[in-house]
Parts: C-alpha cells; sequence; structure tokens
C-alpha cells in the first residue's frame, strides 16, 4: 500500500497537471516537473507560509481569512519563479490557480483519508 505522504505528492501532483489544463496562464511541462514543484511548495507551505500567516494576520482576520486565498497566490507564484518547466503568466492566474489548488487539494485529503481509513 502506498502511504499517505506519497499518496498526497502524487494527488498534488496531478492536481498541479489539471490547473495547468483549466487555466491558460499555467503551464506545467510534464509530470516529472509537476511533482518537484508539488514538493517545493509542499516545502513553501510548511516553512515559509506559517511566518508570512502570522505577519499578516490582523489582515487574515479583517477579512475572514479571505487574505489567505492571496497569500497562497503569492506563494505559487514564489515557486513558479524558479522552477523550469512551470510558468505562470501574472498574478491573476496565481490566485484563481491556488483557488483551485486548495480544492483538488481538499478532495484529495478527504479521498486518501477515506481510502486509508478502510
Amino acid at each position: 500500500m502506498i502511504s499517505r505522504g506519497i499518496a498526497r505528492l502524487i494527488i498534488s501532483a496531478l492536481a498541479l497537471i489539471a490547473v495547468a489544463y483549466l487555466l491558460p496562464g499555467i503551464t506545467v511541462s510534464s509530470f516529472y516537473i509537476a511533482v518537484i514543484t508539488a514538493i517545493i511548495l509542499g516545502a513553501v507551505n510548511i516553512f515559509i507560509r506559517p511566518i508570512i500567516f502570522l505577519l499578516t494576520l490582523p489582515i487574515n482576520i479583517v477579512t475572514f481569512g479571505l487574505f489567505s486565498f492571496i497569500i497562497n497566490g503569492l506563494l505559487l507564484w514564489f515557486v513558479a519563479s524558479f522552477i523550469d518547466g512551470f510558468y505562470i503568466d501574472g498574478y491573476i492566474s496565481a490566485l484563481l490557480g491556488a483557488i483551485i489548488l486548495a480544492f483538488f487539494g481538499f478532495i484529495g485529503n478527504w479521498f486518501v483519508k477515506k481510502v486509508s481509513d478502510d
């Protein structure tokens, strides 16, 4: 059986490919690039996102948490800036991509939890 971490990594890579298919402003050149991007995006979400979230906590409270989508879009755009083969046209594409990735991530994590619980 595949571990939860590997399953989530594969789901994240497939979600990145799906986002690139759905949004014309995002390009992923291969599944390998999607896996590398998912790994780096996961590391950024573990190490950098909590610091940024803490620094922007007052704005997040005022916007009822909606500012976190802006943070996610900026982090996605940041990751795309240094990975060859993963390209984002502009911030709007990054923001929409982050929203769709959050949706796919929610569904994927629910699925992994359901499958591993059974």
